[in-house]
């Protein structure tokens, strides 16, 4: 993880760019069915990848930048309220301190997006208005996904409307566990198609897939069936992001994007909140995908904990102390 440029870059330097949106290929099941995760050799290369990069003082300042620009804000708890969603939407609009920002030469710092259950879209919508930054919706039935699936489709509709600009969807594990990637395609592809011009980013709750190989054939067929980004999990799952998962998932998208020169985005969720864990997964990401998909429309973090580590971690890069974690209160 180098830079030939300076390490840290504003946030009006960074470039914005946007891909074309993933609109999907026809199912086809002869490649489906030839996807093989060979499990040892991706658990025996994920263990390698902590200690195969370091980056330290601006570099290192500069790609935890990168990371808080990457992230969904995310608060998915029973006991929401507008209050709590509007704190979090302040949050991503400074997610650091100013006078850190100020010295990291980073004024402008926001997160990626802010992520809701639905009855929060229009609080949180109202709350990020002439930010640019986009809102989140969960959707069909989530965490489980097992809502009639009429449901399922409303709920996806109902978001869009109150101004959702990207609905995360889970899949029906049902059909990933029974090898029916029929109907996957087919649930997918209708809900793409509920989404209309948002973005649907593919739950796949990897912890209850049962194998790497199911995981990748999901992910296959999520993108055959036009998901603009595949995500690990809904982060209530024992267990949720990991690197032999994400190894797995990020080699589908460039086979994908190999074979129909289309690029989907990637959102590992669940399980990350410490700032060198999101160093080691942007290391993995431009390692196996390059430096394009660390951007914001193909690359997102599902956190809110880590946050808080982050900021710490720059403060103690401006100012030689650790701060209590109190200091950084996410809402």
């Amino acid at each position: 993880m180098q830079t030939t440029t300076s390490p840290i870059l504003t946030a009006n330097q960074l470039p914005q760019v946007h891909e074309a949106r993933n609109e999907g290929t026809p199912l086809d099941l002869d490649w489906v069915m030839a996807v093989q995760a060979n499990t040892s050799a991706i658990e025996r290369r994920a263990k390698t990848l902590p200690g195969r990069r370091s980056v330290k003082k601006d570099f290192q300042a500069a790609w935890l930048c990168k990371a808080i620009s990457l992230m969904d804000l995310t608060t998915l708890s029973g006991d929401d309220s507008e209050g709590r969603v509007r704190r979090l939407c302040a949050k991503a609009r400074q997610p650091v301190r100013p006078d850190l920002l100020e010295k990291l030469g980073m004024e402008g710092l926001t997160t990626g997006a802010i992520c809701v259950y639905h009855d929060m879209v229009e609080t949180a919508v109202d709350a990020l208005a002439g930010s640019g930054i986009p809102v989140a919706a969960v959707s069909t039935g989530f965490p489980a996904g097992l809502s009639p699936f009429h449901l399922r489709i409303a709920e996806i509709k109902e978001s869009v409307a109150a101004g959702a600009q990207e609905i995360d969807i889970v899949i029906s594990r049902r059909h990933v566990l029974t090898g029916n990637w029929q109907a996957l395609y087919d649930e997918m592809k209708e809900m793409r198609a509920a989404c209309g011009d948002a973005h649907v980013k593919a739950i796949l709750a990897t912890g209850e897939l049962g194998t790497l190989r199911n995981v990748a054939r999901a992910s296959l067929v999520c993108m055959m069936a036009g998901a603009d980004f595949i995500k690990t999990s809904t982060g209530k799952e024992p267990v949720n992001a990991t690197l032999p998962v994400t190894l797995t998932m990020i080699r589908a998208i460039r086979d994908y994007q190999d074979r129909t020169g289309i690029k989907v985005g990637y959102k590992p969720a669940g399980g990350i909140s410490k700032a060198k864990d999101a160093l080691v997964y942007l290391s993995m990401i431009k390692d196996e995908l390059g430096d394009r998909w660390l951007q914001p429309d193909l690359f997102r973090f599902g956190a809110s904990s880590l946050l808080g580590d982050i900021e710490r971690q720059l403060e103690h890069h401006v100012t030689g102390a650790y701060s209590a974690s109190w200091r950084h209160a996410i809402g």
